[in-house]
């Protein structure tokens, strides 16, 4: 059972959880531990719990999804969120990001997806919905920065061969048991350089991450 995925679901529409915890019950490595009506449910659950994964609704009571992950990052919690929204919106998919959510899913994916985007983010990986990723595209581009601006790294970010290795697949958008094979390296292992790179360079997501490798031509 070391497999086992457990999962927190947190959405204040009980016909919501049901239907997802419904759906993840089909799965044999897939366990839904705890449930949460609101934001500071959800953080209680969370702390109670220690769940693997977090499927946060964006619109509850007292704390919003983005509110949600925001104190889970603050409290350095490990859980890989997921936010879930009805909405396509530029802005609800970058504060999320930034607040250091792993995925941003609309609540009218398929089963197919849905679960292609839990096994995606519990190993480590990120996902966001087709139509999603144009948009971090166009927001990737909107910040490039012309490469006379590049700044020089300082002594505390200079980065090791190893760790601009596995940068150069992170921003490819691979997760660590993917880094961990490429590099034929152990999964932990590879977990270690990106906890490593991600403090060096002071970032806490794949965006902050991707803007600061183009404004120092990490890559």
């Amino acid at each position: 059972m070391n497999n086992t995925i457990r999962v927190v679901l947190a959405d204040d529409h009980v016909f919501v959880r049901d239907g997802i915890k419904s759906l993840l019950e089909t799965e044999d490595n897939i366990i839904v531990v705890g449930e949460a009506t609101d934001g500071l449910e959800a953080l209680e659950t969370v702390t109670s719990n220690n769940p693997d994964l977090l499927i946060v609704d964006i619109r509850m009571p007292h704390l919003t999804g983005i509110e949600v992950v925001e104190k889970l990052r603050n409290q350095n919690n490990p859980v890989k969120i997921i936010v879930l929204s009805m909405h396509e919106s530029e802005e609800y998919v970058l504060k999320s990001i930034k607040a250091g959510a792993d995925g941003y899913l609309l609540k009218g994916s398929s089963k197919e997806e849905f679960l292609k985007a839990l096994h995606t983010v519990s190993n480590g990986g990120k996902y966001f919905s087709g139509d999603i990723s144009s948009i971090l595209i166009d927001q990737l581009k909107n910040t490039e920065i012309p490469l006379e601006t590049k700044q020089p790294l300082t002594d505390d970010m200079v980065i090791t061969k190893r760790e601009k290795e596995i940068l150069k697949l992170l921003l490819s958008g691979k997760g660590n048991k993917e880094i961990a094979e490429a590099l034929e390296i152990s999964k932990r292992t590879a977990e270690v350089h990106r906890f490593n790179l991600m403090k060096k360079l002071k970032v806490k997501n794949l965006i902050e991450l991707s803007n600061k490798a183009n404004e120092y031509a990490l890559i």
